[in-house]
Parts: C-alpha cells; structure tokens; sequence
C-alpha cells in the first residue's frame, strides 16, 4: 500500500543499498558502490530516498550545478518492483523539488536515450504537471563522448517548474 511511503534525504549508511536497488532496476547503469556512498553523502541534501517497511524501494539521485542554480539536474530513478504500480516516480519527483536544497529551482534536467520510452513518459507527465514546457536535444552523443559504446543521451529541459510547496 502507498500510504506507508515514506521520503527522507539518504545517509551515508545508505549507499550500500543504493547500489542493490540499482542493480535490481535494469536497464539502469549501475555505478560504483563508492559513486553511491557520495551520492548518500556529498550530494544527499539532491537525493531523496524512500522506504516501505525499512525497505529502500525507490531513490533519485541528482544535483545542482554549479553554474545553474536554479536548475536540479536528475541523474537517475530507481524504483523497487515490490513499489511499482503506486505512482511512485511522480511522487519522488514532487518531493525532491520540495526539498529545501532545491528552493531556487526552476527547472529540471536529465539525459534520456531515444530508446528509453518509460523515461521519456515520466519526464511528459513532470511537464504536465507543471503546465511546463518540455525540450530535448542530443547532449552526450554515442561517438563524440561514448567512443560508440553507448547510446547518445538527449538532455531533456523541463521548466519552469510550478515552485508550491505543499
């Protein structure tokens, strides 16, 4: 049931199983268990967490840039398959723009490959959400940055992002 969700900043002791989650989502690129305890750590007051029954099932890690303050910038999502079908990629989104590290943000980025339909639809409903625009254009490209051994990722611009916090 949805309604024993419940959303926090990561802590460092939740690297660990930041990176199962990962693993357990394909097609999501995994990353290094040390890439994770950062992400927990350094970039915690970005990333949120949520949890069922002291069970981590679902994670968005994310940032702001440093030349874009008012832009957070959404690395990844994870979300558990015991938690799908609850909404909960909305959810996580509407609560990490209501953390207090996020009070300037505007809008919101991420990469997306054109393969990646299921991706691209949460980034569709985000907009329409927000009554936002939406705009993608290629941004790490298969030859220029992946030496042909990844997809191209289209950086995907949402914005501007209604700012109520409820």
């Amino acid at each position: 049931m949805s309604n024993d969700i419940t959303f926090s900043n990561p802590a460092p002791t939740d690297g660990a199983q930041v990176f199962d989650l990962v693993e357990a989502c394909p097609p999501l690129d995994t990353n290094s268990r040390y890439c994770n305890l950062l992400q927990c750590s350094h970039f915690a007051d970005t990333c949120l967490a949520a949890w069922q029954n002291k069970k981590l099932v679902g994670f968005i890690s994310g940032y702001i840039p440093p030349q874009e303050s008012n832009t957070y910038f959404l690395w990844q999502i994870a979300v558990h398959e015991s938690a799908r079908g609850q909404n909960l990629t909305q959810r996580m989104l509407d609560e990490v723009l209501k953390l207090p590290a996020c009070h300037a943000v505007r809008q919101v980025k991420t990469t997306i490959t054109p393969d990646n339909a299921a991706s691209q639809r949460v980034f569709e409903k985000l907009a329409e959400r927000h009554n936002a625009a939406i705009h993608n254009e290629p941004f790490f490209t298969r030859d220029d940055h992946f030496a042909g051994h990844h997809d191209t990722e289209f950086l995907y611009t949402i914005g501007p992002v209604n700012q109520a916090r409820s």
